[in-house]
């Protein structure tokens, strides 16, 4: 065993992870990467199928990216928000709150996915009570929705595997249910069919039982993941869901929360996906590839009409008492200018274009197996759910483990990923090239057909 890995063995505990399991094998480590390349610690290449838990979107030791971390750092590397403010996160302020669109007005800049969702909530629930609506504003989420694991952003989600062991310490949100074409109760459409989001056809009665959601109570704010619920299996939205759900929210006075930690930033073909249905929320939550999968660095944008309430005298204590050490900092605002020029550059839009229609055409592929029951797609994101039975889509257990040795096969032919129970997620990074992108997809097909079998019979 090298001896990295009897040390990581010996002091490391990491996240989502049965140690137990972990010490049953030797793990791998990383030491360098390029682009969608990693490099372990033997000389091992693998491509980052993930890109890094959706974080890495221009691919690894990026020049620009670097140069634009070394310049910064030749200045300074941090200084405090509290009091003080600095030119990066001024300027990276100012292009967030211009590709968010009216009416987004301000950032607040936090450190985590967690921590954007933190200051979303606390700013929700204290507008509300500031304008009257509440005086203990109570929360909407979607069933299979994931926002984090701080208490209050564990609060808002609604998968009981994350919630059950701290159930005591959190607070009650209520749930609607998701709009999860391929196991909704009221899609009538047939098993082996290739798109299971019917929105054409489906009467679409999850809109339904929202818009009777929030006129039952008055809510303080709707949060939802825009287009693709990440955690709960890369699950797709229909066409037009989201539009509909943000307008039953406005309708009935309710607030909305957009938690784009792993969305934005380009993944679904635009740089947020709320801009594909021209749903702007009210808090839109960044994290993840901000920084380009760099530092660790978030966002909440939000209203003039949600700062105006926290504007007060210096003794009427109106102001927002939340606050990070590493709030705005430097380094992380300047790997994500340069970041930010990169999604703008025209030929990388063009390339990410490329880069979704390839994935499309090579996850076709996938259809003729028999343990392969949907396949997902929205821009750069993919998910492959794998069932015990086609027909009837039934589920494999969880603790036949079906995701995880799948991945283990991808890993010995040299692709990174994570599964999210039984389904295979692939994330490529935007750099990815036409052959890498084959050789993911191919690897999976392999790997699936060794693990479970081949086409349907």
């Amino acid at each position: 065993m090298h001896k990295l890995a009897q040390l990581d063995r010996d002091y490391v505990w990491h996240p989502f992870t049965q140690m137990r399991d972990w010490a049953k094998r030797e793990p791998i480590i990383l030491e360098r990467g390029k682009g969608s390349v990693l490099m372990d610690v033997h000389g091992k290449k693998y491509l980052d199928g993930n890109a890094s838990i959706w974080t890495n979107l221009h691919g690894h030791n990026h020049p620009r990216l670097n140069r634009a971390i070394k310049a910064q750092l030749d200045k300074i590397s941090h200084s405090s928000s509290l009091g003080l403010a600095n030119k990066p996160a001024s300027l990276l302020a100012e292009k967030l709150v211009k590709a968010g669109g009216r009416p987004l007005k301000k950032v607040f800049f936090s450190d985590n996915g967690s921590t954007a969702l933190e200051v979303a909530l606390k700013m929700s629930y204290e507008y509300n009570r500031r304008i009257g609506r509440a005086r203990s504003p109570r929360f909407l989420s979607l069933g299979g929705g994931y926002h984090g694991d701080t208490v209050g952003a564990a609060s808002l989600g609604q998968i009981e595997l994350f919630r059950q062991s701290c159930n005591g310490l959190l607070f009650k949100a209520d749930k609607v249910i998701s709009p999860n074409c391929y196991r909704c109760p009221f899609n009538k459409a047939k098993p082996d069919r290739r798109d299971a989001r019917i929105g054409r056809k489906c009467k679409w009665e999850c809109i339904g039982k929202l818009e009777v959601k929030l006129s039952s109570r008055k809510y303080g704010a709707l949060v939802l993941e825009p287009l693709i619920q990440g955690a709960a299996g890369m699950i797709m939205h229909p066409s037009g869901w989201l539009k509909r759900a943000v307008r039953a929210a406005r309708n009935s006075g309710t607030q909305v929360i957009a938690d784009e930690v792993m969305t934005g930033f380009g993944r679904t073909g635009t740089i947020f996906a709320v801009q594909r249905e021209n749903a702007v929320p009210d808090y839109l939550c960044l994290a993840k590839g901000m920084t380009g999968g760099y530092l660790p660095m978030a966002a909440t944008l939000t209203t003039q009409d949600v700062f105006d309430v926290f504007l007060g005298e210096y003794d009427e204590f109106k102001s927002f008492f939340h606050g990070h050490s590493y709030t705005g900092n430097q380094l992380g605002s300047a790997a994500a200018l340069a970041s930010w020029e990169l999604l703008k550059d025209s030929k990388g839009r063009a390339r990410r274009k490329v880069l979704e229609k390839m994935l499309a055409c090579e996850l076709e592929t996938l259809w003729q197996l028999a343990a392969v029951g949907d396949v997902r797609q929205e821009g750069l994101v993919a998910g492959v759910e794998l069932v015990d039975d086609w027909q009837t889509r039934k589920p494999f257990p969880l603790k036949a483990q079906v995701g995880a040795r799948v991945c283990e096969q991808m890993a010995n032919r040299g692709i990174l990923t994570r599964p999210i129970g039984n389904v295979v997620p692939l994330l490529p990074p935007y750099c990815t090239t036409d052959a890498q992108m084959r050789r993911m997809v191919r690897a999976l097909r392999e790997s699936i057909i060794e693990v479970l079998g081949g086409p349907r019979v």
